[in-house]
């Protein structure tokens, strides 16, 4: 295990109703409050991010759990029906954003083009990143894992400089294991994460592609969560249905917290 700092985000995705998203909340930043070796982030749906920003902070006297939002747009204002700006974001408290998300890439058709100028502009308004990538199944079975992943990476962060990247975090998803139950064994996702941490390498340079955080986002569970943490460029998950769950979560951030007490002591 490095020393970077492992991240675990709860992606809520389309789920939830004010009422659950506000106890889920308290729940959470009650039971993560205390654990200092990992990084904790929710990402509610956008018509909660206000109220479950102000519960996180009462509950846990100062954000220990972070507040993000699931999507932005790149446009400072102006004419863009149903979109979010990062002002607006950052307005009600929001501080690191996803982009690149394989949903937004495959369901909703997001092009290369769009998550750079959505990555470019939340990193020059203040946010962080969590920059998603991630092969389809019949890109894994042709063997193209690697070289899927280096293209969406490179795409995404054309344009960002080094001196940014302290606020990015990349999340592998493979889209074949996105809330189907299947996850890559803890072999298959190092050697992903490993091969994502050489391409940062040759864009920016071993040291900043030492630093950099690499999660990992496919069907992470309790149950699989230690052994995926434990690989050593692998720094934490992207939670999707687990996330949903206190109990699932917070044991989920207990695993990263102790896979670094664990290299530490």
């Amino acid at each position: 295990m490095s020393q970077r700092t492992p991240i675990v985000g709860g992606n809520w995705k389309m789920n939830l109703h004010a009422r659950d998203a506000k106890q889920l909340a308290e729940v959470i930043a009650q039971r993560v409050g205390g654990l200092d070796k990992a990084e904790a982030v929710v990402f509610p749906p956008f018509p909660y991010l206000l109220q479950v920003g102000t519960v996180l902070k009462a509950a846990s006297g100062g954000l220990t759990v972070k507040l993000g939002a699931q999507d932005c747009y790149h446009e400072s204002n102006g004419a863009f029906t149903g979109e979010v700006s990062m002002s607006m974001l950052k307005d009600v408290g929001v501080e690191t954003v996803l982009a690149g998300h394989s949903e937004r890439r495959h369901v909703i058709g997001e092009s290369d083009e769009l998550i750079n100028r959505k990555v470019r502009a939340a990193l020059e308004a203040g946010l962080d990143v969590v920059l998603c990538v991630g092969e389809k199944l019949e890109q894994r079975e042709l063997g193209q894992t690697d070289a899927v992943n280096a293209a969406q990476t490179q795409y995404g962060l054309a344009g960002v400089g080094a001196g940014q990247m302290g606020r990015v975090v990349i999340a592998y998803e493979p889209v074949w294991a996105i809330g189907t139950g299947r996850t890559a064994t803890p072999d298959d996702a190092q050697g992903a994460h490993r091969a994502i941490r050489g391409t940062l390498a040759a864009m920016f340079g071993d040291k900043v592609a030492q630093a950099t955080r690499i999660q990992y986002g496919g069907s992470v569970k309790p149950s699989n969560a230690a052994e995926l943490f434990s690989q050593p460029d692998i720094d934490g998950g992207l939670i999707g249905g687990a996330s949903l769950k206190a109990d699932d979560f917070v044991a989920i951030v207990e695993a990263a917290s102790a896979t670094v007490a664990a290299a530490v002591g």
